[in-house]
């Protein structure tokens, strides 16, 4: 297996050195899948993502690392946490919440894999390798920070410079852009017009449609709302074998 880790430290210099040192682990291997200068940013990535492991500093600008350590102790399936510091003094704080292992500066090479193997037995023991926890989208909504499980998504679509993202409860807006959500997420969304994007799993039906814009044409029906979503004639064969699955 592959451990997927984040690695937090406010020194670009001192990722640098752990990306290499992760290059040359191999039982287990492991490779650097996120960076954060902060743990701010570290969070935003977590839940963004899932990670077997962090490789965290623990004095940084804002919360420091023991703070964050605090917070995946919150978060299902959380990842191992291995401290990565030049202070020597937090061992303690550190291990009191069940920190997989405490690195101090300069890492060797050995230490820090016998710290992945830590991490690789840990899960094994829990019965399976380290799962992956529900994919979701982080949303900034009127001053207010939502996470949104992207299993609950049926739609993206383009709208002027944001993206709607619509669920069966609600809709909200996305600064992103639709091609990058299609090539983040081509496993789970199908594009079906130029602005676009709808769950595979939700597909119910394609029907023939009276847009007031482009005329008549054709539109998928999605399970969970009664808005139907306009098909463009390029990608009619997709949708089609979509639905044939």
């Amino acid at each position: 297996m592959t451990l997927k880790v984040l690695l937090v430290d406010d020194e670009a210099l001192a990722r640098a050195r752990l990306r290499t040192l992760l290059a040359e682990c191999s039982e287990p291997a492991a490779v650097p899948a996120g960076e954060a200068a902060n743990a701010a940013q570290a969070m935003e990535l977590l839940l963004r993502q899932p990670f077997d492991a962090v490789l965290l500093d623990i004095h940084m600008p804002g919360a420091d690392g023991l703070g964050l350590a605090r917070a995946l102790r919150d978060m299902p399936r959380a990842p191992a946490v291995i401290f990565v510091t030049a202070h020597a003094e937090h061992a303690v704080a550190a291990f009191e919440l069940e920190a997989a292992d405490y690195l101090t500066k300069p890492v060797r090479r050995e230490r820090l894999q016998a710290a992945l193997q830590k991490v690789e037995r840990a899960a094994a023991a829990r019965g399976s390798a380290p799962a992956a926890a529900p994919e979701s989208l982080l949303i900034h909504d009127r001053g207010r920070t939502e996470r949104v499980p992207l299993d609950e998504v049926l739609y993206f679509k383009a709208e002027l410079k944001y993206v709607t993202v619509r669920t069966s409860a609600r809709s909200y807006i996305l600064d992103a852009s639709l091609s990058e959500l299609e090539e983040r997420h081509a496993a789970g969304f199908l594009r079906v017009h130029r602005n676009a994007l709808v769950s595979r799993r939700a597909l119910r039906a394609l029907e023939r449609h009276d847009d007031p814009d482009e005329g008549e044409g054709w539109a998928v029906r999605l399970s969970g709302i009664d808005e139907l979503v306009a098909v463009s004639r390029r990608q009619l064969g997709a949708v089609r074998e979509a639905l044939a699955m």
